[in-house]
């Protein structure tokens, strides 16, 4: 019978045995494991930058970070930037407007300095340039109530009411107003007999009844008073010479 000896330990491989450690370049046993969130020894060599991080960022962001970082200059203020004109500028504007204005039509001293007032001229400059305007004779609230008497008067055959009515739009002085109005002749009725027998003879086709009516209501609109009014509807139903046959319409 053969018998084997049991073999050496030493020299017998074991399933439990563990392969031998091999150290990367710079480690040895028993160094301690760094974090790569440590930082970097001072002395050990930069770095190289990735190509990412050598790239520039592109101008999006350039543009992006130089608008949250820039902060806007406080010293210069938007109303700034506008120029506001000076008083001497604004009183030459406002005076070569007014001037402007009375080269279409006269205005009264009111009219002129409301034009003013509405251009933000100063309250006291527009009462000094209209007192040199009147100085001048391009404002006269006389000569106004005169032209406004020969225009609404005279031509268009307005009674002392239309007159006044005109006047008081205009807004004339009160005192140069009454003055003016005590001038027109007292021929009220005269005037008012013409104007309805001149008007009369455009209402021939209409009965005494529609022409007694039309003829009040385009005497009053001319600023004739009632009293005037009636006895000038009288006097041109009369001048038509009392025939009054024949079909009348309404």
């Amino acid at each position: 019978m053969v018998h084997f000896e049991p073999a050496d330990e030493a020299t017998t491989p074991s399933n439990d045995a563990v392969a031998p450690v091999t150290y990367l370049p710079g480690a040895g046993p028993g160094m301690k494991r760094r974090s790569p969130l440590e930082s970097r020894d001072p002395s050990a060599a930069p770095r190289k930058k990735t190509g990412f991080e050598k790239a520039p960022p592109p101008p999006v962001a350039i543009g992006r970070a130089l608008d949250e970082t820039t902060e806007p200059d406080e010293t210069t203020e938007p109303d700034e930037l506008v120029a506001e004109p000076d008083a001497a500028e604004l009183r030459e504007r406002a005076e070569s407007v007014l001037l402007q204005r009375l080269r279409a039509r006269s205005l009264s001293l009111v009219e002129a300095y409301a034009v003013l007032t509405d251009l933000d001229l100063d309250g006291g400059e527009a009462h000094d340039l209209v007192e040199r305007l009147v100085e001048l004779g391009y404002l006269d609230d006389v000569k106004l109530a005169d032209q406004i008497i020969h225009t609404h008067h005279e031509r268009k055959g307005l009674g002392r009411a239309g007159v006044e009515t005109e006047m008081r739009r205009r807004k004339l002085d009160a005192g140069i107003m009454l003055d003016k109005l005590e001038e027109l002749p007292d021929d009220e009725q005269e005037r008012a007999n013409e104007e309805a027998i001149k008007r009369i003879q455009q209402l021939s086709r209409f009965d005494d009844q529609t022409i007694d009516r039309r003829l009040n209501a385009f005497l009053m609109r001319k600023g004739y008073n009632f009293a005037v009014v009636r006895e000038a509807v009288k006097a041109a139903l009369a001048s038509r010479g009392g025939s009054s046959s024949g079909v009348r319409f309404r």
